[in-house]
């Protein structure tokens, strides 16, 4: 039986075709946490909360609820089914600044489960 790649705790380095999926704000400020290592090392655009950049995918996680995550968690998803061609390696969004638990944001990611593309952290 195959196992599922899990994304590491810590990413220093990507692949050609991997993107790093980080939590962001809808500002796009990205001056703490992952969003902070986006913008350093993978791209992220400051003034961009939302998407593709540079070698980086943003998933606002800082407006409100786990439900105010929902559609932009559907929308990454419909992203990466469509470019099949890269990997998308998704960090513990929700979970460092933003204040949400592994148990609150698993779940909305659960049809990325399907998606051969997207790896997603251990436990999720």
């Amino acid at each position: 039986m195959e196992q599922k790649r899990t994304t590491p705790e810590f990413i220093t380095e990507l692949q050609p075709g991997e993107i790093f999926v980080f939590g962001s704000n809808l500002q796009g400020m990205h001056g703490g946490g992952a969003a902070r290592i986006a913008h350093r090392n993978f791209g992220a655009i400051m003034g961009q909360g939302v998407g593709l950049q540079g070698q980086s995918y943003a998933i606002p996680t800082m407006q409100g609820g786990v439900e105010t995550i929902r559609p932009y968690v559907d929308e990454f998803i419909a992203f990466a089914k469509a470019h099949q061609e890269l990997t998308f390696l998704v960090t513990r969004i929700g979970c460092g600044i933003a204040g949400f638990t592994d148990a609150e944001i698993a779940p909305l990611f659960t049809e990325a489960h399907n998606v051969g593309n997207i790896v997603l952290p251990e436990g999720w």
